[in-house]
């Protein structure tokens, strides 16, 4: 007997560029956003590089962790529903942008980089820094490799599911 995951990642795909991300929570409860055709170009990705550092590190409570317990995709912006995201969460994020700014300009970040900002973000938010390898970046680019790869091979008005669990 299998056990169902905490969450059901889809992103669905539209021949003009649109994406959706649903989540579906084990008690049936999803939480979904539509995103245009400029957004859906950037988000995928951006989701996926989440999924990838989420997973490699093992964050229970960064983006994908909160969803799963809760909080809707509104709840990550202003006016903030729930108050500040916790510290996983901000360093979950930190980490994504660094690597999203990565494949934007081509330049490749090492350990030493992404560990400076880290440090520099948890003094400003106060909390707890965390340092990450550059065999931990290269396992998150690798599973991030392999998600583009499978995100690119959906065919429009088709999606890309992924379960996350981190029990």
């Amino acid at each position: 007997m299998s056990v169902a995951p905490r969450l059901t990642i889809r992103i669905k795909k539209s021949a003009d560029g649109r994406s959706a991300l649903t989540c579906t929570r084990p008690d049936g409860t999803v939480t979904w956003q539509s995103l245009n055709a400029t957004q859906g170009r950037f988000f995928p990705r951006h989701d996926l590089t989440h999924y990838a550092v989420e997973t490699v590190l093992g964050h229970r409570r960064g983006f994908y962790g909160l969803v799963a317990e809760g909080w809707d995709l509104t709840d990550f912006g202003a006016p903030w529903p729930r108050g500040r995201i916790p510290a996983e969460a901000v360093l979950s994020e930190t980490i994504v942008g660094m690597l999203d700014l990565e494949r934007a300009t081509g330049e490749r970040v090492n350990a030493s980089d992404v560990n400076a900002r880290l440090a520099e973000v948890s003094e400003e938010a106060g909390i707890a820094a965390i340092e990450v390898s550059d065999s931990e970046l290269d396992q998150i680019r690798r599973k991030r490799g392999e998600l583009f790869v499978q995100w690119d091979a959906v065919e429009p008005g088709s999606a890309l599911e992924l379960p996350f669990d981190l029990r």
